[in-house]
């Protein structure tokens, strides 16, 4: 499926980049295209569907409402795409209803219907027999009805400030030949599903608002309801900070209440609905033509997320993946710091499990000789277990530091509310840099060893998120070697004080050093292909958008060096133009776990170099934060990281490849053995651990399988 990846240039321009909100727009494609996928059990396929609508609703939040506010302040600045605000945005807002279309299509032609094959229905109040009308009824007036409030809109009662993202339903009534409007909210704190008495095999279902429109005569008992439809709608939400305060954490709080009354940005309305009830709610929202979007079917889709997470839909989803706990590289191991004190150590998650993080840190917090704690945390868990223990660690006497970056989007009021948390136990916290997002992920144990202080590190590419960790790919490295040690605590000066940014041993850190580090590493592969000596570049981000860094790799590809780019998200580089970027191939790998992990490998001229980090190939990345990438030097762990990142590029069941013309299609399996990088991960973890507690070392990383999982191979559906 190539439904939303033609070319949508419309200006010459002579440096190959696709603006980066239509290649976004591509990615959420791609995900879609998992909704679809047959190959998939039903309930993923749902969940793959709710996943594009909870993408889609943060991008308006953001980067269309930003677009839209530079079209309203005149600013025609084109990016280098070749395309300004007012040329972008009717190419954005076509290229979106076409892919809202097909978010319904696959729901109502393919979904639904396969649902209905097993059993499964959701159904209208009206198509249902008399006593499960009954059943209905009860619920609506013991549980619904309490609830519900409507408001009436007239000359004393004015249109009302409806919540972000919240589900309405407009009413048009007629009271004595005069038309009047009301709003009714569908409440957000009942779930959006009912499921019925059970009538047979089945399992029926019915949306909330369906009952609620049901049953609108009764809140509106003095009128003729004319008309009515559900409609949503999406506020601009991007906060506009002032880091220049004296009070950062007032600020914030203060910008997040604003996010609630953001302009709207988005209105979507269900198909069903007059012209009398559309005009209203653009006239009292403010909105135009297109930005409004008519759905055919239920709004809000992100309820199939919640729907495929029900327990009796367990067989109809994945077969569970339990991460390895402990994973090899510490299997045997009861203290941790002397595992890590004999070599480097390496998980990959959720392959293996994050626990081993979270164990790093308790027992740090009760070893007697740990003298000191320090980390960042850049979007952490509900109940997240490493601020428990970091709490812990402060009640216990140690010194804990803690860096909150609380401008983490859409995460601000979770890391206040631990930052308190952690400054209330003891902690020291910081909140943050002016003008800088930390974004790094790095922890530091101080410890007293019978030799001496030593610096225990972990180093990261994700967030201490125990939550995610179970579904986002990605890398941690556990070292206590000096070099890193140093620079562990050279960084944490960096950030708690007023400390010039240093010369680091091993950590190139943005946005001090990390812009010059990839341009003199991509520059030196261009050299060596010059001088006819071994060169290549791998890399793996999760976007790649940096106007330079594309043109250096454009131009280490017309020097003869070959690239190859996994890139899941935005890509704006475009691979296979003729006398530009001949020698570049990008991938894209969507699947069952978000790919999350950034690896950067360069062949040096045939001694090749390999680095784990947190940064992507963005402006902001390299500019606007404070990233870390790092290099593995363990020799057994190098080799590791080259299998890792070769296995990655090997998929052909989740990847699919990008052409010169910005359009992806899937993988050739031509001639090939089906090669899922997830699922072989999750092999040679077990086998990993199997082999050691067999004593056998020699099968670290060879893949088994058992044989009932042959025949599901991609998780087929049932």
């Amino acid at each position: 499926m190539e439904f939303l990846s033609e070319p949508e240039k419309k200006t010459e321009n002579k440096f190959p980049y696709i603006n980066r909100e239509l290649s976004w727009m591509d990615f959420n494609a791609r995900v879609l295209e998992e909704a679809f996928n047959r190959r998939n059990p039903i309930m993923e396929r749902m969940n793959f569907l709710g996943i594009t609508e909870s993408n889609l609703d943060e991008f308006f939040m953001v980067r269309v409402a930003g677009v839209q506010e530079q079209v309203e302040s005149n600013y025609l600045v084109s990016d280098p795409s070749g395309l300004n605000p007012p040329q972008l945005l009717p190419l954005l807002s076509a290229k979106i209803h076409r892919f809202t279309e097909k978010q319904h299509s696959c729901l109502n032609r393919s979904l639904l219907p396969a649902l209905k094959k097993l059993g499964i229905r959701f159904l209208r109040p009206e198509e249902l027999d008399e006593p499960r009308q009954r059943y209905l009824a009860d619920y609506f007036d013991k549980v619904l009805f309490p609830v519900l409030t409507p408001l009436a809109v007239d000359r004393s009662r004015p249109f009302p400030l409806l919540a972000n993202k919240s589900l309405n339903i407009a009413v048009r009534l007629d009271r004595g030949g005069e038309t009047y409007f009301a709003v009714v909210q569908v409440p957000s704190i009942l779930p959006r599903f009912l499921q019925l008495p059970a009538e047979g095999s089945g399992q029926d279902f019915v949306l909330l608002e369906d009952i609620v429109v049901w049953k609108l005569e009764e809140l509106f008992e003095l009128n003729d309801i004319r008309s009515s439809c559900a409609f949503r709608i999406t506020r601009n939400s991007d906060l506009d900070i002032d880091e220049d305060t004296e009070d950062l954490l007032s600020e914030i709080r203060k910008s997040i209440k604003m996010r609630k009354r953001g302009k709207p940005v988005r209105l979507e309305l269900s198909r069903r609905h007059d012209r009398e009830t559309e005009a209203f709610l653009k006239e009292m929202l403010e909105i135009g033509d297109d930005e409004t979007y008519e759905i055919s079917g239920p709004l809000d889709l992100t309820f199939c997320t919640r729907f495929c997470a029900l327990p009796q839909f367990k067989s109809l989803r994945y077969r569970p993946i339990r991460s390895v706990y402990p994973p090899a590289d510490f299997y045997g191991y009861d203290d941790i710091f002397k595992a890590i004190r004999e070599r480097d150590r390496m998980v990959h998650h959720p392959y293996e499990s994050f626990e081993t993080v979270v164990d790093f840190v308790r027992t740090a917090a009760e070893d007697k000789n740990v003298l000191a704690i320090k980390q960042t945390l850049y979007r952490v868990s509900g109940h997240s277990p490493v601020v428990a223990a970091l709490i812990r660690a402060a009640e216990n006497g140690k010194q804990v530091t803690v860096l909150v970056e609380l401008k983490a989007r859409f995460d601000e009021e979770n890391n206040l509310r631990w930052a308190k948390k952690l400054e209330q136990a003891g902690c020291h916290v910081i909140y943050g840099l002016v003008g800088l997002k930390i974004h790094c992920k790095i922890l530091l144990v101080v410890r007293r060893d019978e030799d001496g202080i030593r610096r225990y590190v972990h180093l990261g590419t994700g967030n201490y998120n125990d939550s995610t960790a179970k579904i986002y790919t990605d890398l941690g490295l556990f070292t206590c070697r000096e070099p890193y040690g140093t620079d562990a605590s050279s960084l944490f000066n960096v950030l708690t004080g007023y400390s010039r940014p240093p010369e680091y041993n091993r950590f190139v850190v943005a946005p001090d050093g990390m812009r010059a580090f990839f341009r003199r590493m991509i520059g030196l592969e261009a050299e060596n292909a010059k001088k006819g000596l071994p060169c290549g570049i791998t890399a793996k981000v999760n976007s790649l958008v940096d106007p330079e860094i594309i043109g250096l790799l454009y131009r280490a590809s017309g020097a003869g060096v070959p690239i190859r780019l996994l890139v899941r998200g935005i890509c704006c580089l475009i691979p296979g133009v003729a006398k530009v970027s001949e020698k570049i191939t990008v991938h894209s790998i969507v699947g069952r776990f978000l790919e999350h992990s950034r690896i950067f490998r360069f062949e040096n001229a045939g001694d090749p170099k390999i680095f784990f980090g947190s940064a992507d190939w963005m402006p902001r990345n390299l500019d606007r934060r404070v990233e870390l990438v790092f290099p593995i030097e363990d020799e057994k762990l190098k080799l590791r990281a080259f299998r890792i990142l070769e296995l990655m590029w090997n998929d052909n069941i989740n990847t699919r490849v990008m052409r010169a013309d910005g359009t992806y299609i899937r993988a050739d399996r031509r001639g090939k053995a089906p090669c899922n990088c997830h699922k072989e991960f999750f092999h040679q973890a077990v086998q990993a651990a199997e082999s050691l507690k067999k004593g056998d070392r020699s099968k670290l990383y060879e893949p088994v399988r058992a044989p009932e999982e042959k025949g599901r191979e991609e998780g087929t559906a049932q």
